[in-house]
């Protein structure tokens, strides 16, 4: 029986009780509140608390790699309109996609995957987002003037967005050449001829290191790039992961395996491993440097962190950004005035053509 099989069968054993999240007061549909960080029914406005004390924990890599507990209480849905696919909370009360604000939203039939072990529940209220968009459009050097002045965060959705992070010790021997620049000062008819040559010295060594909840984007959804930019998101104290915080939100699917995400990871240490092997010492050239790394104590956690989504609108067109839900950092894109461009590039042309006349 192939994996696919495995959790399918799995998942069809269980069915989540959408009474769970009624109201006991009036039989309401509840959401979970930012504000109060509680649930909230959405008729009589009674407040019921989400009990969790409880951290999510680092599990062995090896679980991860060969099998891991399927997300059992959540259905797939895909945006007819943008593509997005997005794990909705069985019996959730509204379906409205994060990316482009349409409620064109079916459910289709795919399992939503792995089960989070951990959760960071919004902190940042949808209001408190959108005033924070709307500063930091405006103080964009380059931006329209227009835009600024009547700048609005149109279509914002809350969403929880999949990680994986990676706890990892590591051995690494190593051994190479680096070179060190030096000036050597000749004379010819009595002027100064300098010339810059390279010692060359060998290096080698042992480097250890730990490594701790490193970060690695599972969806397509939001560019790495763009996440980076949204970081730090509050990966060790993640709370473990209840359905109630998903009331009136959803989660993007992963599309990179838990296995995929390990392999870019070490990628990333070994990046992290060599910059400190390198700072050692004094060089300005790099010859060869070969470094063989043993992990070893590997654990990961996947998570689902907050993040809302958002676009301006310019002249007909949109401009996507993105908010943390935790910390409230902002990345995205906003129009860009030609002319503003224009000026920064003639000032610094002609600074440089002042400074080579004054010089000269």
């Amino acid at each position: 029986m192939t994996k696919s099989k495995i959790y399918e069968k799995i998942y069809n054993e269980k069915d989540l009780k959408v009474d769970d999240f009624k109201c006991e007061n009036c039989g309401g549909e509840t959401i979970f509140d930012v504000k109060e960080q509680k649930l909230k029914c959405l008729y009589c406005g009674s407040l019921f608390e989400v009990k969790n004390d409880k951290f999510a924990q680092e599990r062995e890599l090896q679980e991860l790699l060969s099998k891991g507990e399927v997300w059992k209480e959540a259905e797939v849905f895909q945006c007819q309109s943008c593509g997005v696919k997005e794990i909705i909370q069985a019996g959730e009360v509204s379906l409205i996609c994060p990316f482009c604000g349409t409620n064109s939203i079916v459910k289709i039939d795919e399992i939503p995957g792995l089960k989070p072990q951990g959760i960071a529940p919004f902190k940042i209220t949808k209001k408190q987002a959108s005033l924070l968009a709307i500063k930091w459009a405006k103080k964009k050097l380059y931006a329209p003037n227009k835009f600024k002045k009547s700048v609005k965060a149109e279509n914002l959705h809350g969403f929880y967005n999949p990680v994986f992070t990676f706890d990892a010790n590591a051995i690494s021997n190593y051994h190479g050449q680096l070179g060190k620049n030096y000036v050597v000062t000749s004379y010819h008819n009595g002027k100064p001829i300098t010339v810059t040559k390279v010692r060359y010295f060998t290096i080698s060594g042992e480097n250890k290191a730990f490594f701790d909840d490193v970060l690695i984007q599972a969806s397509s959804d939001i560019k790495a790039d763009i996440l980076k930019k949204l970081e730090p998101f509050p990966t060790r104290q993640v709370l473990e992961y209840k359905p109630e915080y998903l009331r009136g939100y959803s989660a993007c699917t992963y599309d990179k395996e838990g296995g995929a995400c390990w392999t870019e990871c070490k990628q990333n240490m070994d990046r992290i491993i060599e910059s400190q092997i390198l700072n050692r010492y004094d060089y300005d050239v790099k010859v060869a440097l070969n470094i063989k790394t043993k992990f070893f104590g590997e654990k990961y956690k996947y998570i689902l962190v907050p993040v809302y989504a958002g676009n301006y609108k310019y002249k007909n067109k949109l401009y996507n950004f993105f908010v943390n839900g935790d910390n409230g950092k902002i990345a995205g894109k906003t129009p860009i005035a030609k002319w503003k461009v224009f000026v920064t590039i003639f000032v610094i042309l002609a600074v440089i053509v002042g400074l080579f006349f004054i010089c000269k």
